[in-house]
């Protein structure tokens, strides 16, 4: 299990959700849905760091989180870009200064709002490995500018993104010479991955992507 961390942000401070493998890893920012810093996403860091990485969840709601999605709706619109940046660099500056990551090579996963914040995150600092789960887009992404390898997992039946908005950001990516792959997993909707939502959650679809995404860490961050 991890615990609650406190670390520097632009001046200010943020918290986050820390989990750590045994011994040393590479780093891996994870990116919350539009709930919050809920049991789920700490799950994502808990299974991060069994599978060897270091794994940190920015809380960008500063406290706040929700199951419902009116209020989620509300927040994901209050939440200010400019500090959500603030706080997800932060969270890779405290990767980079924890001796517990190794090489000092790290990525980021982020789902829903979180996926579109992460491939944010990659346009600003100069990360190995972006990885987005269908992500909705909140802020404007310039992907030509992200520094590192991009990976989508895009659920057939989505419309935020739909497969061919997803597209568009891999031609983006990879006009700018950067790796990027996409996958779309057929009879999916949005959220596919998250197994508290059983009116979304496809089991076969989530194992697959799971097992791409720590294949595609392994490869961009060893």
């Amino acid at each position: 299990m991890g615990e609650i961390v406190v670390f520097p942000s632009n001046g200010n401070t943020a918290q986050g959700y820390l989990a750590v493998p045994e011994t040393t890893g590479p780093g891996v920012v994870v990116i919350q849905e539009w709930w919050g810093l809920v049991d789920h996403i700490k799950d994502v860091c808990d299974r991060l760091a069994a599978e060897g990485f270091v794994a940190l969840a920015p809380d960008l709601y500063h406290g706040t989180s929700t199951t419902e999605p009116d209020e989620a709706g509300k927040h994901l619109m209050a939440m200010e870009i400019d500090q959500a940046v603030k706080d997800m660099s932060g969270a890779v500056d405290y990767m980079l200064d924890n001796p517990i990551v190794e090489s000092k090579k790290i990525g980021t996963v982020g789902f829903c709002m979180g996926g579109n914040l992460a491939l944010l995150l990659a346009t600003h600092r100069p990360l190995q490995a972006a990885v987005a789960f269908y992500p909705y887009p909140r802020a404007e992404l310039h992907c030509e500018t992200v520094r590192g390898a991009v990976q989508l997992h895009i659920a057939e039946h989505d419309q935020a993104p739909t497969p061919e908005m997803a597209e568009q950001i891999v031609k983006q990516v990879q006009s700018a010479g950067r790796d990027a792959e996409m996958h779309v997993y057929p009879g999916t909707d949005h959220a596919f991955f998250n197994d508290v939502r059983p009116e979304t959650y496809n089991p076969e679809a989530a194992k697959t992507a799971w097992e791409r995404t720590l294949a595609f860490f392994r490869t961009h961050l060893a």
